[in-house]
């Protein structure tokens, strides 16, 4: 069984830390999918702020390339082999104000659609020991194929908005085997310690 991973943080720049398994755990508030110990990270500009909440903002959906982290290179936080990618799905708008209700009342459909669905474009690296998700990804960037090995910084892929993503952000979650219906959570560590809901991360 394994206890635990450290990796390194899979991206340059300034990213928010959200739904941290620092805070609690589950982090996201389910055991499904093996997301005990998942964690988000938004990309936010130089001020630390994601875009600008607008009236717009409040009532209308808004395109994802308006925010400041969409199309952010994703890097390989750890040495591996991909084993599955996916990177078809198209990114769709931003939800916040009352398009976020709209979006929370379709959970449902996307869990009744599998993982898959949840996690839109991704990639799946087996270090040997674990396998890490890295999800949301922007359509048409991941730059890896199954099989390929990859080292710890390698570029990947970019952040997006697809899947079960209300704003571009990197959902990041390790697992004990690449069979996520049948997988089991992995406490994940990045340079030795694990970021709190609110902190920016700089890396």
């Amino acid at each position: 069984m394994v206890t635990g991973i450290d990796l390194e943080f899979p991206f340059t720049g300034r990213w928010l830390v959200q739904n941290s398994p620092a805070n609690r755990t589950p982090s996201h508030g389910t055991t499904l999918f093996a997301t005990s110990y998942s964690i988000d990270f938004v990309p936010v500009d130089d001020s630390g702020r994601t875009a600008p909440f607008t009236a717009r903002s409040l009532l209308s959906r808004e395109p994802a390339a308006r925010f400041p982290g969409f199309a952010r290179p994703v890097l390989s936080p750890i040495e591996g082999t991909v084993v599955a990618i996916l990177d078809e799905q198209a990114d769709h708008p931003a939800y916040r104000g009352v398009p976020s209700i709209w979006f929370a009342l379709t959970q449902s459909r996307r869990i009744a659609r599998g993982w898959r669905a949840l996690a839109g474009n991704h990639i799946l690296i087996d270090s040997g020991r674990t396998v890490i998700a890295l999800c949301h990804l922007r359509q048409g960037s991941v730059t890896v194929r199954p099989g390929q090995r990859v080292r710890t910084g390698d570029s990947v892929g970019r952040c997006g908005n697809s899947g079960n993503s209300t704003e571009p952000h990197l959902h990041i979650q390790a697992i004990d085997n690449r069979d996520i219906e049948r997988a089991r959570a992995v406490p994940l560590t990045f340079q030795g310690s694990l970021p709190r809901n609110g902190e920016i991360v700089t890396a």
